[in-house]
């Protein structure tokens, strides 16, 4: 199937939707006076056909489109049509339910002549009625977290216990970064700087960045230099590449431009401070004992495996204590914890920028995706931490999961 038929049958769902969403609040205000109603009406169907005109066209360019200063644009359009699309499901839902039930009557009066069939019109509306009200909750949600819900950073400290840790890293204050996304902030926001002005306050020993600094360009970068450099950490500042920061979801004149622009992402990690790991090691000193900072380009088991973890370890010796940056938590799996790694530090989950916490829990979308992925997780006395990362792609907000900055403190167990 080529993809301008593709496209032409997803207009033609959004179409059908938008119709079958009308018609469940059609019912839903159908006591309501004449005038309210032809105010709905081209309300709703004013914003519906000038969303759907701006999806197309949007499409149409999304080649031209598809560049570092025209993501603020492209997640816009796509949060407004989630803003506005979620609702009209659940109408939809709640409608589908009453259409259901009207049927049910009339097969029910086919099968037994003489039974009382004749809907009651006022419960049938009802039900247009509970899922119009319902129908609120996504749109609330979603407006607050493309509002609100990606300014809101949450501190999250993490104690790390083990056995392996020399007794002189006790209390070493780590903090995680990950998935910064530069490329969508709006240029003038911030947020990026509330978020340098917290980790500088925790007065950290180390600062760790786990990759996916921008979603495609060296240049988003740039907007940021000045604020990202005032990141301090006693120990330093290190930092991999994610699987955004290679360039590979956009289309390059020639692989030289593609490599040039990797070239520059990385001279812009040593103007901001930070040590760049490409499949290397170092040690981490403090009063005499050590432990093994290890860091590998993107590896995970749905995305690039650019990374080479038996070089990456080649020559780290198994009775350190050692601590592995790596993207993709997948990778955990996969390959580190045969390797014995004490410690691994991920992100690239976002944790779907999505959450409902209920009973102390929280559920999210990417659970369905990744087992393990957000917070800590621990498998024969190996650990995992999963940054539920800092900045946003696709959808501009956050619901739920906050951009996050992780304290995690090493304690000698």
């Amino acid at each position: 199937m080529s993809g301008p038929v593709r496209f032409f049958i997803v207009v033609l769902l959004l179409i059908l939707v938008d119709w079958y969403a009308w018609r469940g609040i059609h019912t839903a205000i159908a006591l309501r006076g004449a005038t309210f109603q032809k105010v709905v009406r081209w309300t709703y169907w004013g914003v519906s056909t000038g969303l759907l005109a701006v999806i197309v066209f949007s499409a149409m360019r999304l080649e031209k489109l598809n560049g570092p200063r025209n993501f603020a644009y492209l997640y816009t359009v796509i949060g407004i049509f989630i803003l506005l699309f979620l609702p009209k499901v659940v109408i939809a839902v709640f409608h589908g339910i009453e259409d259901l039930l009207v049927l049910f009557r009339w097969l029910w009066g086919k099968l037994a002549p003489g039974a009382d069939t004749e809907p009651d019109s006022g419960r049938l509306r009802f039900i247009s009625q509970v899922g119009l009200a319902l129908a609120t909750i996504p749109f609330a949600g979603v407006l607050y977290g493309l509002t609100r819900g990606w300014r809101h950073i949450n501190v999250t400290r993490v104690p790390v216990r083990s056995t392996r840790l020399p007794m002189a890293l006790d209390g070493l204050k780590i903090v995680q970064i990950s998935d910064l996304h530069l490329g969508s902030f709006p240029e003038h926001t911030q947020v990026v700087r509330h978020g340098v002005d917290l980790i500088n306050a925790e007065e950290p020993d180390l600062i760790l960045f786990t990759g996916d600094l921008v979603n495609n360009f060296a240049e988003e970068v740039e907007p940021w230099l000045e604020d990202l450099a005032r990141l301090k950490a006693r120990l330093g500042k290190f930092s991999i590449l994610g699987n955004h920061d290679y360039g590979d979801y956009s289309k390059w004149p020639d692989e030289a431009a593609k490599r040039a622009n990797l070239e520059r992402l990385v001279a812009h990690h040593r103007t901001l401070g930070f040590r760049l790991l490409m499949d290397e090691h170092l040690p981490i000193e403090q009063e005499g004992a050590r432990f093994t900072l290890i860091g590998v380009q993107n590896w995970g088991t749905r995305f690039q495996k650019y990374g080479n973890l038996a070089k990456a370890v080649q020559g780290t010796d198994p009775a350190d204590f050692r601590l592995l940056m790596s993207h993709d938590p997948t990778h955990w799996d996969a390959e580190v914890r045969a390797t014995g790694i004490d410690l691994m530090l991920a992100g690239h989950t976002h944790g779907a920028q999505f959450g409902i916490h209920i009973n102390g829990h929280t559920y999210s979308p990417a659970q369905w995706v990744y087992e393990e992925w957000a917070g800590l997780y621990q498998k024969e006395g190996l650990q995992l931490y999963v940054n539920r990362g800092f900045g946003f792609i696709g959808f501009p907000g956050r619901v739920g999961m906050p951009p996050e900055i992780t304290v995690l403190t090493l304690h000698r167990a």
